[in-house]
C-alpha cells in the first residue's frame, strides 16, 4: 500500500468513529466519514488532475469534526468564528501526525496543513479549488436541509457569502448541480 492509500486510509478510520449517523442512498454512514468521501468524489470530478497534497487536505477536511462541538463556544458570530478557526488546527493538526505517522516529508506535512487551514483563498489556486470544493459539497448534499430551518433571508445572504468565496469555474459547476426548485430560486435571488 502506498503513502497515500494509507494515509487516505487512516483519515477515513478516523472519520468512521463518528458517534453522529446521516442517512445517504437508504443507508446510515457515520456523518465525517460521508462527508469526507463527498469531498474526494466532487474534487475528483471538479479538479481530476488534483495533486496528492490537495487530495488529503480534502479528505481530511472536517477530520474528527465532532470532537470540537460547536455549543462550546458562543453562540454569536465572534464564538462562530473562534469555532471554526479551532476546528481548522485541529484538523490540521490530527492530519500531521497520521501524515508524518505514514512518513511524508516536512515540505508535504506543511502543504497539507496549509490547505486544510484554507489559507489565502483566491490567491493559492489549490486553496481555491479546495474552497470551491466545499461550497460545491454544500450546495449539492446539505443546502435543501440548511434552507429548510432558515427564512429565505438569511439563506440568501448565506449564498451571497457562499459565491463570494467561489472561482468562476465553481460558480459554473455550481450552476449544473441538480438541484430542488426551492433551492435553485433561492439562488437564482441571491445572484442578482
Amino acid at each position: 500500500m502506498s503513502k497515500f492509500q494509507k494515509a487516505i486510509q487512516h483519515i477515513d478510520q478516523k472519520n468512521a468513529e463518528d458517534p453522529n449517523l446521516e442517512k445517504a442512498n437508504g443507508k446510515e454512514f457515520p456523518k465525517e466519514l460521508l462527508y469526507s468521501k463527498r469531498m474526494t468524489d466532487k474534487l475528483l470530478d471538479f479538479h481530476p488532475q488534483a495533486s496528492q497534497e490537495l487530495q488529503i487536505a480534502v479528505r481530511a477536511q472536517h477530520i474528527c469534526r465532532w470532537k470540537v462541538p460547536r455549543d462550546t463556544y458562543p453562540m454569536n458570530r465572534v464564538g462562530y468564528l473562534k469555532w471554526r478557526e479551532e476546528l481548522k488546527k485541529t484538523h490540521a493538526e490530527i492530519t500531521y501526525e497520521i501524515l508524518d505517522d505514514v512518513g511524508y516529508d516536512q515540505e508535504f506535512l506543511d502543504r497539507v496543513s496549509f490547505l486544510i487551514k484554507k489559507k489565502h483563498i483566491k490567491k493559492d489556486e489549490e486553496s481555491q479549488i479546495m474552497e470551491d470544493v466545499v461550497c460545491l459539497v454544500f450546495l449539492e448534499h446539505y443546502f435543501e436541509d440548511f434552507a429548510a430551518k432558515h427564512n429565505d433571508e438569511k439563506i440568501i445572504d448565506i449564498v451571497k457569502k457562499t459565491w463570494a468565496k467561489m472561482s468562476p469555474e465553481g460558480h459554473e459547476a455550481a450552476l449544473k448541480l441538480a438541484l430542488s426548485n426551492r433551492s435553485e430560486t433561492l439562488i437564482q435571488e441571491a445572484l442578482k
